[in-house]
């Protein structure tokens, strides 16, 4: 039998240390690995709960976009309709969503940060739409047009329930514009119901 190589045995012995001065840490570096990864579970969750509207409003229409194509990747998501975009973030700050439609302009950046919750981007532009009766529009100005927030005052205006979010969106702008929302007879009907009341002239502008 050929005695093995000097510089074969040395090698070997010298791997052979190696290992057993270094393993135990080898290890537990691998140890560590595994519970940081199972701990901070980078994974998507199988299940989320999203917010979205209304029944049949634009949000509700995007809930269900968003579970048909979350589906697809086996991610279960479970919609909740609300009243919109100020109950969503109710929600999220409860913790009884994991995510939300959120309109911009109807929350302040800080009490949301301060919440702890976060703005993945922004999805699409949403209009505020103002609609009014050419009537009621002649009994504030000479024409049946209106130009400025201001020429609401003195007129029935529906701004939404309170979770749509609408009604803060407003009060911004009538302080931008500094427009005296206490001299405009304001209302918070749904929208189905507001729209037959706009409809029957007994509110004069509705905001959706």
């Amino acid at each position: 039998m050929t005695p093995m190589p000097r510089a074969i045995r040395y090698t070997l012995l010298s791997l052979r240390d190696l290992l057993a001065s270094a393993g135990p840490f080898a290890f537990l570096a691998i140890g560590l690995l595994v519970l940081a990864y199972l701990w901070l579970d980078p994974t998507p969750p199988k299940k989320v709960t999203l917010a979205t509207g209304p029944a049949q409003s634009a949000y509700d229409g995007f809930g269900k976009r968003y579970q048909k194509a979350l589906a697809a990747d086996g991610i279960e998501v479970v919609l909740i309709q609300t009243e919109g975009s100020s109950a969503n973030l109710q929600l999220l700050r409860e913790g009884k969503a994991d995510l939300g439609f959120v309109q911009g302009g109807s929350s302040e950046a800080a009490d949301t940060e301060a919440s702890g919750i976060e703005s993945l981007g922004s999805l699409f532009v949403e209009p505020v739409w103002l609609f009014y009766r050419e009537e009621a529009a002649r009994k504030v100005t000479a024409t049946a047009s209106l130009t400025g927030l201001a020429q609401l005052q003195g007129l029935r205006l529906n701004v939404g329930t309170a979770g749509s979010g609408v009604p803060i969106l407003m009060e911004k702008l009538f302080e931008a514009n500094r427009v005296d929302s206490k001299a405009i007879t304001v209302s918070r009907l749904e929208q189905t119901p507001a729209t037959v009341a706009f409809l029957g002239g007994e509110i004069d502008a509705l905001v959706f």
